[in-house]
Order: structure tokens, then C-alpha cells, then sequence
């Protein structure tokens, strides 16, 4: 099916442009979800059910890349590409870029454009996400012992591209509804941090397609359960009475504060 040794099927000018038009599928759908606006924090319905269709179906196609030779098959074709048309390509701007997405929501508020969540909760959230992505990049990697292009002995998924797109759905949550300018910039960088970890031959295709998807899913995935934990962890009585526990970190150790009104 893939036989491309005899003849290449395509180029790799299109596959790169398959990935931006992964990442800007996205941001159109986004374009007509019908999110509530200025929510603070966001409610759990704000997400809708089909903007996970998209990093769902990015994660499968990485999956299974594990069990479909024709998938594995291409991740051979970009590799040899690659090495064909740019041997000595070398950077490590990548490692920048996977932050940029993120620094844009903090630097876009200190310039005063307000984002969808203050300060406090959207430092949470972003947390979340890095606490669900992390975990999952460190256990698929030690699961799947995948070995990447460049000899590596764990490739599978790509962390800085899940990163990357979990940073680019940030600003696009925080910011994507005042203009999808936002969006555009954000999986811009995340694009080109996946692009990157396939030139320095760091990654698969399939690594990089799967990580996007997990990187995605974890933002949004945070947006959703925060609202839950945030009204754990501030609790209103019916007489009005407030509780709240919150995470501390102080000399370097981490723990627990406890507060409550009377």
C-alpha cells in the first residue's frame, strides 16, 4: 500500500503542510464551538464534545502506528526524506518554542488585554495540563521503548511537541475567542516545534503526531476538571462560610495550607 521505495507517493513540502492543516482544522472548529465568553473560571460545558474529535484522533493514528505497517512504513519515508534533503540540520530552537504559547498568555495580560481566567486560575490550569501531559509522555515512553531516528532509546510521543500544543490550546482557550490571530500564532510555534524534532531527527512522524494530540487533550482536559477542583478547594457553605486549601511551596518543600471564615 505504502510503496513508496519504487515510487514516492508524495512529497515532504506536503506532509509538513499535512501537519498545518492539522493544527488549523483545529483552530476552525474552534472558530464555531459555542463557548461561553469571560467565564472566570471556565465552566466544564465551555468545552465541547467535538473539539476532541481532532487530538483524539492524533493520538490514535500514533497508537497505532504500533500495529499498522503501511503507518510505520511512512514513518520511514519522512525519516528518509529528511535525511536525504537537509543531512546537517541542526537547532535547538525548538526548545524555546515549545514555551512560547505560553509566555504570550502571561505577557498579553501584563500589556492589559485580559484573557479568559485570572491570574491565579489559569496558573492552575496550565499546571494541570503539565501534570497530565508529563505523566503521560514519561509513561508511554518507559512502555513503549520506541527508539527514535537518531538511536535515542525512548521516542514515543514527542514531549516537546506535546508541550508545544498543550501550550498553543492554552492561548487558544485563554484567548482564541477575542481573535483567532491568537490561536493561529500559538499552533504556529507548536507546528514548528514538531517540524523541528522530525529535522533534528529526534522524533518519528508518528511521535510528533501522537505528542500534539496528548499536548492538546491535556489542556483541554484540565479546563474541564478544574472547576470541579477549584470548588473543592474553596468550599462555600450554605451559612456562607468559606473554606479553602491551597498548595504551598517554601524552602523547598511543597505542602498544604487550610484557611476557614467564621
Amino acid at each position: 500500500m505504502f510503496a513508496y521505495l519504487d515510487k514516492p507517493f508524495c512529497d515532504l513540502k506536503n506532509v509538513l503542510l499535512l501537519l498545518f492543516c492539522f493544527a488549523f482544522l483545529h483552530v476552525d472548529a474552534k472558530n464555531f464551538a459555542d463557548t461561553a465568553k469571560k467565564e472566570r473560571p471556565a465552566k466544564p460545558d465551555t468545552i465541547k464534545a467535538s473539539t476532541f474529535i481532532l487530538p483524539a484522533a492524533l493520538v490514535t493514528y500514533g497508537a497505532l502506528s504500533f500495529e499498522l505497517h503501511p503507518l510505520r512504513t511512512f514513518d520511514y519515508y519522512i525519516r528518509d526524506q529528511i535525511r536525504n534533503s537537509a543531512p546537517n540540520f541542526q537547532t535547538n530552537a525548538e526548545t524555546f518554542f515549545l514555551f512560547t504559547p505560553i509566555a504570550l498568555v502571561y505577557g498579553l495580560n501584563l500589556a492589559g488585554v485580559q484573557g479568559r481566567n485570572n491570574f491565579a486560575d489559569r496558573t492552575a490550569i496550565i499546571a494541570i495540563a503539565g501534570i497530565i501531559g508529563g505523566v503521560s509522555d514519561y509513561s508511554l515512553k518507559h512502555l513503549t521503548h520506541r527508539a527514535s531516528p537518531g538511536a535515542a532509546p525512548i521516542s514515543f510521543p514527542s514531549g516537546h511537541t506535546l508541550a508545544a500544543f498543550a501550550g498553543a490550546e492554552f492561548l487558544q482557550q485563554e484567548y482564541g475567542d477575542q481573535s483567532p490571530i491568537y490561536t493561529i500564532i500559538g499552533y504556529t510555534f507548536a507546528v514548528t516545534t514538531g517540524v523541528f524534532r522530525l529535522y533534528n531527527r529526534d522524533h518519528w512522524f508518528s511521535d510528533v503526531v501522537a505528542g500534539a494530540g496528548i499536548g492538546m487533550l491535556s489542556t483541554k482536559v484540565s479546563y474541564l476538571v478544574y472547576p470541579y477542583i477549584r470548588k473543592w478547594l474553596t468550599h462555600t457553605d450554605k451559612n456562607g462560610k468559606s473554606t479553602f486549601v491551597l498548595p504551598t511551596y517554601q524552602d523547598g518543600m511543597a505542602g498544604l495550607s487550610f484557611a476557614k471564615t467564621f
